[in-house]
């Protein structure tokens, strides 16, 4: 395949993601973020993931109810401690908004299964790389997770308060999961999206696009690789042809921007803020 897979996939799948050199760092997490106790297994994967969960400052002393944002690579989202190159600093983040804006968020980051995330995070096979799996992933958050968390916590749980964010093949798998299932999540951040990783996702896109309620907010840095802003632009055309609302569509390209938890922690409010009309 061209250079684009041995770039991403070497730099990315087996370094950024798999938390590897956790051992001495600092945890950063804020007070509000915990880790499940329950793992949820997958079964049809044989793979189990921890669950983070980020609950609001007003939380505890409200009755009210939140919207729920959905991510993956969980153990890159609150803690320096767990992650590889540095968090996203989803806590810090949705916590500074609070205190500014009063809105709030729940926020689950659901964990890789380090060896198999490529097997979850994929919708389709790639000829050289495998996967395909993704289906039984997404099953998985609407089937088992989703009802976990909305019958544990206060959520909203309609399709216009759900998010579902992720980045590279999690953002990836995330606009497969909102075409798939739109009337279960019905914001979309798709960040740094691999598109690459099969064409199938273009004909999947051209027969499932059409989704009326469902934002989703594309973001691609310029030094990301050559033909990650192309494989972009080509997908906004794709949901463009067939009708799908410029209105409930926002792409950004950042031409300094780099395939990293640098970039995506710098862009993640305005992402959120698009999603949620902040």
């Amino acid at each position: 395949m061209k250079e684009r897979f041995t770039y991403l996939f070497i730099s990315l799948f087996l370094l950024n993601f798999f938390g590897l050199n956790a051992q001495e760092k600092i945890s950063t997490k804020a007070a509000n973020v915990s880790i499940l106790d329950k793992e949820f297994e997958v079964k049809s994967l044989e793979v189990s993931h921890k669950i983070w969960v980020y609950l609001p400052p007003n939380y505890e002393k409200s009755s009210k109810r939140f919207p729920v944002i959905y991510m993956h690579d969980g153990q890159n989202l609150f803690d320096n401690a767990t992650s590889y190159i540095g968090e996203w600093s989803i806590d810090e983040t949705l916590n500074d908004l609070y205190k500014k804006t009063k809105k709030s968020f729940i926020v689950v980051g659901i964990e890789n299964s380090g060896t198999k995330r490529i097997d979850e995070y994929t919708p389709f096979k790639n000829e050289k790389y495998g996967g395909g799996k993704g289906s039984l992933y997404i099953d998985f958050l609407v089937n088992e997770l989703k009802p976990f968390i909305d019958k544990t916590y206060r959520t909203k749980s309609d399709a216009k308060n759900t998010g579902l964010i992720g980045s590279s093949l999690g953002g990836l798998i995330s606009f497969y999961g909102g075409l798939k299932h739109p009337n279960v999540f019905g914001k979309i951040g798709a960040l740094s999206t691999s598109f690459w990783f099969s064409d199938e996702i273009y004909e999947f896109a051209k027969e499932n696009g059409n989704k009326k309620n469902l934002k989703i907010y594309f973001l691609v840095g310029g030094k990301e690789g050559e033909m990650m802003v192309p494989d972009t632009e080509k997908m906004v055309k794709t949901l463009s042809e067939i009708g799908f609302p410029s209105k409930n569509m926002k792409t950004k390209i950042v031409p300094e921007g780099k395939h990293n938890e640098a970039f995506w922690k710098s862009e993640i409010l305005e992402t959120i803020s698009f999603l949620f009309k902040l």
